[in-house]
């Protein structure tokens, strides 16, 4: 373990009062919800770096990944790690990593897994320690797909990727141990906002339709200004400052906000979509929009299962090293999509 990680850890173990006395002196509450000390910590160590609309695309990416290397835990035991090249949409190969849990059951499908970070940054690292614990947890093979990122590769480059690797799954589920032609699909963030447009665009296209769309703090509509994006638009660790700065290298100039490949919260008919788990964080500027798409997929008839973690922030599944509350959310979720896949399974037996 480097030493930056060492201190980090004996920072985050000190008392609550005691982080946030050195953390700025005051909790941060905002619409009576209280960051969590660890997170508020995390924040306040990062105050005084430069805006990233300020910074090239490149330095971004490559001081994101150093970031969160260090707050993160490592992968447990209980789920092993091995390359995949998934076959991409325009001749490319597509990286992936897929995790088999020791205590895999048969009956649980595929997880097809699309990382966070607005579409510029992030890759099989952002999400490896959530990857293994959502395998761990799910009782189900992970499937975690490096798609293509903006600048280098703008939109619909990225989400093209993604809905190829989720074909891909499909064919090949049977290879890790899941039941032939089931997959789900998956993400946070930028992610969550994939897998919801592949569940639609499914449904449009008469497709093969993802067993459950996992939806973690996901982006679901960048043309609505939503109370949340206003209330949290300067909180730890998604701004507004940084979502506009995100889409300006994802989308090409011309690109329609309300293009369902981009904002699918714009789809008026949400009935038929798979079953959903919704789930939103306090601290974050897209919670609305990911509250609202879960009361509505509910109206629409579609089985969903929706938590707010209140005291944690936007990106908290790769907070796991540094915060508790991050860390014992991410076990809940694992353990609702084992739920719903294990009462799946019961109803074909």
């Amino acid at each position: 373990m480097s030493l930056q990680r060492i201190l980090a850890k004996t920072f985050a173990s000190l008392p609550g009062s005691l982080i946030v006395k050195l953390s700025g002196g005051a909790p941060i509450t905002i619409n009576g919800r209280t960051l969590e000390p660890q997170l508020q910590m995390i924040a306040w160590n990062g105050r005084a770096a430069p805006a990233m609309s300020t910074l090239p695309a490149e330095t971004v990416q490559a001081g994101v990944k150093a970031q969160l290397a260090l707050l993160a835990d490592a992968p447990g035991e209980g789920a092993g790690a091995s390359n995949e090249t998934v076959p991409g949409p325009d001749g490319n190969a597509i990286p992936a990593r897929l995790y088999r849990p020791a205590s895999q059951d048969p009956r649980h499908p595929l997880i097809v897994y699309f990382h966070m970070g607005g579409g510029v940054v992030g890759d099989l690292e952002t999400c490896h320690a959530w990857c293994a614990m959502l395998a761990q947890g799910a009782q189900a093979p992970v499937l975690s797909v490096d798609y293509r990122l903006a600048p280098q590769h703008v939109f619909p480059a990225g989400l093209n990727d993604c809905i190829a690797a989720y074909k891909w799954g499909l064919a090949n589920a049977v290879r890790f141990g899941a039941p032939a032609g089931q997959a789900a699909v998956g993400g946070d963030s930028m992610g969550g906002n994939f897998s919801a447009i592949i569940s639609q665009q499914m449904k449009r296209e008469g497709g093969p339709m993802p067993a459950l769309q996992l939806l973690i703090y996901p982006a679901i509509d960048i043309s609505k200004i939503y109370p949340s994006k206003t209330a949290f638009a300067q909180t730890f660790s998604l701004s507004q400052d940084m979502m506009v700065w995100f889409m300006k290298q994802y989308l090409p100039e011309e690109t329609d906000h309300r293009d369902l490949r981009v904002s699918p919260g714009q789809e008026t008919d949400l009935s038929g979509l798979p079953p959903a788990i919704v789930i939103t964080a306090g601290h974050d500027p897209l919670s609305d929009e990911g509250d609202e798409y879960a009361a509505r997929l509910k109206a629409a008839g579609v089985p969903v299962v929706h938590k707010r973690y209140d005291s944690i922030s936007h990106a908290f599944t790769a907070f796991t090293f540094i915060s508790p509350g991050s860390r014992a959310a991410c076990r809940e979720v694992a353990g609702m999509v084992h739920d719903v896949f294990a009462k799946a399974a019961r109803a074909l037996a």
